[in-house]
């Protein structure tokens, strides 16, 4: 069977006038999948082992393109079952998707929500400790602009950073499709995302190869089951 193609094309929950009401039941549509399918517990696994590997007594955490920042809140979580010290920064450059994270995460004192365009962060060299992108990667088609990205959240970061997001496959593409006739079936900005946004995601090589063209080929790449591929790159 041969592979199937990265596809191109825009996603809904992108739309600048995207109606807020229906981007909040997309947004928690994907709290669901990363909570039920991995995506949260991806983070969780590489950024314990990067703080196992790189102690300190407080860590700050960017995690870009957050959508609604349910993982800033899971980390938050965990660290303090952990005993750690973080504050988390959750960005996004969608207006509504941010407004909507800041509601989400207003009640958790170590995360705050704000605005940046991942491919120009507005933060110094450095000024951060771990940085992080979700779910969010394949939302950019050209490949020019994913390097950028990449290359962004290595700057900004002193130990490094997670790329966590869906890989693409046959079966995952059949699983989005499956849940975009059930579960999303009324939920119109996830029926049509769901599915592309396998359409728009990596496989583990093509993760690999983003990487080795931003400058970071000693990068490692890890599949997980079911549908998830991470990127970890550690500067120290």
């Amino acid at each position: 069977m041969s592979p199937l193609p990265r596809a191109a094309g825009a996603e809904r929950m992108d739309e600048p006038g995207q109606d807020p009401r229906q981007l909040a039941v997309s947004l928690a549509d994907l709290r669901r999948v990363n909570r039920w399918l991995g995506g949260t517990r991806v983070v969780l696994r590489h950024l314990a082992g990067l703080v196992e590997r790189h102690p300190r007594e407080h860590y700050r955490i960017l995690d870009v393109a957050t959508g609604s920042g349910d993982i800033p809140l899971q980390i938050a979580r965990w660290a303090d079952e952990e005993g750690l010290d973080v504050d988390v920064v959750a960005t996004d450059n969608h207006e509504t998707t941010l407004e909507l994270a800041r509601e989400h995460v207003d009640h958790e004192l170590s995360v705050r929500a704000a605005f940046a365009d991942a491919r120009r962060l507005p933060f110094a060299d450095e000024e951060f400790d771990i940085a992080l992108i979700s779910t969010a990667l394949h939302h950019f088609d050209d490949e020019r602009d994913c390097v950028r990205v990449l290359r962004e959240l290595h700057r900004v970061s002193r130990i490094g950073f997670i790329v966590n997001d869906l890989a693409r496959s046959r079966t995952a593409l059949l699983g989005a499709r499956l849940l975009a006739a059930t579960v999303w079936r009324r939920h119109p900005v996830t029926r049509h995302d769901g599915p592309l946004s396998v359409r728009r995601s990596f496989t583990p090589d093509e993760l690999r190869a983003l990487a080795a063209k931003a400058g970071f080929g000693k990068g490692r790449v890890h599949a997980h089951f079911p549908f998830r591929v991470a990127l970890v790159v550690e500067k120290e």
